[in-house]
This record gives C-alpha cells, structure tokens and sequence, in this order.
C-alpha cells in the first residue's frame, strides 16, 4: 500500500503562486508514475499534470502548460506541483495520485486532496 497526503493549497489573488506537495510513504517503490488532478465544484475530476519516472516524461493538460510544473524530491519521497500565474479557473480540490507496478495501468494510489482558491 502506499499512502499519499497532499499540502500546501490555500486562498491566493489571481496571477500568484502556490506550490502544492505530495507526500509518499508505505511501498513507494511500487510506484512508477504519479499524476495530479483536480476537480472544481460541480465538475468531473480531471487531469492536470502528470510524470513516469523511468525516462522522466512528463505531461501537463492544455490549461495548465507553461504555468504548471511537476517535480520529485526522490530523498523525501515527496512530489510537488508548482503553480504560477494563477487564475480563477484554476480554484478546485485538486489530488495526488501514483500508479503501482501491481497495478492496472490505472492510478492505484489517491490522497484526500487539497484546497486551492483563486480570487479574482
């Protein structure tokens, strides 16, 4: 099992910063890829950003591309999502997740998720 907690969401004005972390514990090394999602009210869960660690290919939604960054800390088995350039639409819960190497093909592996609020 790999346990997975989300940080660092909070209410920012429109055209700053956040950046949102993720950490791992349990069977970390099953992992192969992570993937940060989020979901707005009223809305369906989507995907914004996205990373396979063999080779290091990384893929982020047309919304978010050069705003958002994924990263990993492999030390402290944490990962991140840097925010710029903020903007309304961006307000939802958003979601860690990680595929396993037992796994589906599918993300295994979610946290509870994290506010982010953007004020306009």
């Amino acid at each position: 099992q790999v346990q997975l907690v989300e940080s660092g969401g909070g209410l920012v004005q429109a055209g700053g910063s956040l950046r949102l972390s993720c950490a791992a514990s349990g069977r970390t090394s099953s992992t192969y890829a992570m993937g940060w999602f989020r979901q707005a009210p009223g809305k369906e869960r989507e995907f914004v950003a996205g990373s396979i660690w063999s080779g290091g290919s990384t893929n982020y939604a047309d919304s978010v591309k050069g705003r958002f960054t994924i990263s990993r800390d492999n030390a402290n088995n944490t990962w991140y999502l840097e925010m710029n350039s903020l903007k309304p639409e961006d307000t939802a819960i958003y979601y860690c997740a990680a595929k396993s190497i037992y796994g589906t093909g599918r993300y295994d592996y979610w946290g509870q998720g994290t506010q982010v609020t953007v004020s306009s």
